[in-house]
């Protein structure tokens, strides 16, 4: 959790609320998504570009977000990458990041023709522009627990 957390305010401030970066975003953190015959679903993290969704709804979330971020666990390893991620194509999510905390590590891909495309791995202390988000740089380093060295 302290991981969609970091990763959640890293990309609030410049893209949800526009300090000191470009707006026009609405970032959640654990978001219940209740699409038409599918299960609800909870990303660790996702955003919708507020042009396709200029109004936080008030119920449930109905449309699908822009971008998705899963955050792997021992418990969530197999799901999320099995059944969550072709969900989210399934979907026409456009990006989605998957973030190993364990082995320090952000793997992005953005769909294209159905298709997860592969757009790069970063980690330890890498400060990638990553789509959608490309107009910052994003410390890793500070998504990792410290270690006790």
């Amino acid at each position: 959790m302290r991981t969609a957390t970091i990763l959640g305010g890293h990309l609030s401030s410049p893209f949800d609320s526009g300090w000191r970066g470009p707006g026009g975003w609405w970032i959640l953190i654990r978001p219940g998504i209740e699409l038409p015959d599918a299960p609800e679903v909870v990303p660790d993290v996702a955003g919708w570009r507020r042009e396709r969704m200029p109004h936080l709804p008030e119920e449930a979330i109905t449309l699908a977000p822009d971008w998705v971020c899963e955050i792997l666990s021992p418990s969530t390893h197999n799901y999320d990458q099995r059944i969550k991620k072709p969900f989210y194509a399934k979907h026409g999510v456009t990006w989605c990041w998957i973030v190993d905390p364990e082995a320090h590590v952000l793997t992005a891909y953005r769909l294209r023709n159905g298709r997860w495309q592969d757009l790069g791995t970063w980690g330890d202390d890498d400060r990638p522009q990553v789509e959608p988000f490309e107009a910052i740089e994003l410390p890793l380093s500070d998504l990792w627990l410290p270690s006790d060295a």
